[in-house]
């Protein structure tokens, strides 16, 4: 049952603690992985808050009693998105960074992505053009809203003239996995990584 407390809204700049945070909080397979990072921003320079920077008119915000609970963020053309990232972005966060020796278990991943940055999935990235995040705080997740924030996103992609999206999931995740099959999404897999993908032009969620 949804929350009648909550409500979905554009995301803001007041948002980026928020996204970082809860990056954090789900990225172990949807779970806390706090203990897999020296530093809290790690996730959320790849996977939330530059999209709040840099395709803002895609990100949107879960929010409940006043706090931010849940995101969703996507990128309408992601070769663009990775050029504007690559002029703008990278150069800040590698900044952020300099100096930090990996010390925990997934350190090391982030600080090569940092380094050799992907957005999206890149065998789809051609007939899939736009990819997208989604993140809810476990209390929040399998409650309905997870549908919401993702219609609202397929919904601004589609006023953008969008024709299809993709997005990875961790294959570990079974319970991505499943909510993904549920809204329709085509489950593909290549060398061991799991992909999502979607024709929006004229379809429905």
């Amino acid at each position: 049952m949804m929350d009648s407390n909550c409500f979905i809204r554009p995301a803001t700049d007041a948002d980026s603690e928020a996204l970082f945070e809860i990056c954090l909080k789900t990225a172990n397979g949807g779970k806390d992985a706090s203990a897999f990072y020296s530093d809290p921003h790690l996730p959320g320079y790849i996977w939330s808050v530059p999209y709040l920077k840099f395709a803002r008119d895609f990100a949107f915000v879960l929010v409940q009693d006043g706090r931010t609970v849940g995101y969703v963020v996507g990128a309408p053309d992601t070769n663009q998105f990775d050029r504007d990232l690559a002029a703008n972005w990278w150069p800040f966060v590698r900044q952020q960074i300099a100096g930090l020796a990996p010390a925990r278990a997934r350190d090391a991943d982030v600080i090569e992505r940092i380094h050799s940055p992907r957005s999206g999935t890149r065998w789809l990235q051609d007939d899939y053009p736009a990819h997208l995040h989604i993140n809810i705080l476990p209390g929040l997740q399998a409650s309905g809203w997870g549908r919401r924030m993702i219609n609202t996103e397929l919904q601004a992609l589609r006023n953008h003239g969008v024709g299809a999206v993709h997005l990875g999931v961790d294959p570990n995740n079974e319970g991505a996995r499943g909510f993904y099959r549920h809204l329709g999404f085509s489950e593909l897999e290549r060398d061991g990584a799991v992909a999502f993908a979607m024709r929006i032009d004229g379809g429905s969620a």
